[in-house]
């Protein structure tokens, strides 16, 4: 099983990935109905936690969690944000495919569209095994993942332009690019992310180029692994304000419950 580190370039400077994401909060609102919600008695495990985007938040509420990665370089940086917090939070780095925690919890949750890492069924089986494993029966495991639409694979192949981002230190822009070819048999798109750094006159003084690969799941396809892997869907949603899923969807927001164990 390919580590999930061999297809981490994006994730290869964590202090510009935060400068990128952090301002990203809608999911948080949603967690921590849920965390109020369940009887974790504050455990809360995250997986895939990166620099702790979902973490600390939850954990400054007064929950205990866990947060989980695999990218040495992303736990260090979450650890040194709550480092001066006096939160409760374990950082561990392991793989999701391959979890031993030693603990169990009645919410599981994976964000950030992380889910799309695991590009083999092989290690989408692991991953959700895992949680299984690490979930009380009857806990709920929370997770989201881009809408395969027709829209969201076919883009263009060549350098489009995708968004602008402005360094809240230096106040300099960066206009990203993107660049994707998606592979049929494979359900996978192949992203390369291209960032042009420009001055305060708009002259590019820098240039980065990333390459990550993602897969695509199709909700009946969904419904069938997750089946397997001992979990009911009990919601599906197209967005964090529980928006039912349509044609026209981004993005889907599962919510599933454990049922059985598996072996």
């Amino acid at each position: 099983m390919e580590s999930i580190n061999a297809n981490s370039e994006e994730y290869d400077d964590p202090i510009l990935y935060d400068k990128e994401n952090e301002p990203y909060i809608e999911d948080l609102s949603y967690l921590l109905k849920w965390a109020s919600a369940s009887k974790t008695e504050g455990l809360i495990i995250d997986l895939a936690c990166g620099t702790g985007r979902a973490t600390i938040p939850l954990a400054s509420k007064g929950y205990k969690l866990i947060g989980v990665d695999i990218h040495k370089g992303m736990l260090d940086e979450a650890k040194r944000k709550s480092s001066n917090l006096n939160l409760q939070i374990d950082w561990v780095e392991q793989d999701c495919t391959r979890l031993n925690l030693n603990v169990k919890s009645n919410l599981i949750f994976s964000v950030g569209n992380s889910f799309q890492h695991f590009l083999t069924n092989e290690a989408q089986d692991g991953l959700l095994s895992s949680v299984n494993k690490h979930l009380e029966l009857g806990g709920v495991f929370i997770f989201d993942t881009r809408f395969p639409s027709t829209e969201e694979l076919l883009q263009p192949v060549t350098e489009e332009y995708w968004k602008k981002n402005v360094d809240k230190d230096t106040q300099n822009k960066v206009d990203v690019y993107t660049i994707s070819t998606y592979d049929s048999l494979s359900q996978i798109q192949h992203y390369t992310t291209i960032r042009k750094f420009l001055n305060k006159e708009g002259k590019i003084i820098d240039e980065q180029r990333t390459n990550i690969r993602l897969r695509y799941v199709f909700p009946k396809e969904m419904e069938r692994i997750l089946l397997d892997n001992g979990f009911e869907i009990v919601n599906i949603f197209k967005d964090w304000n529980e928006t039912p899923i349509t044609n026209d969807s981004y993005g889907m927001i599962y919510v599933c419950k454990k049922t059985r164990n598996i072996k």
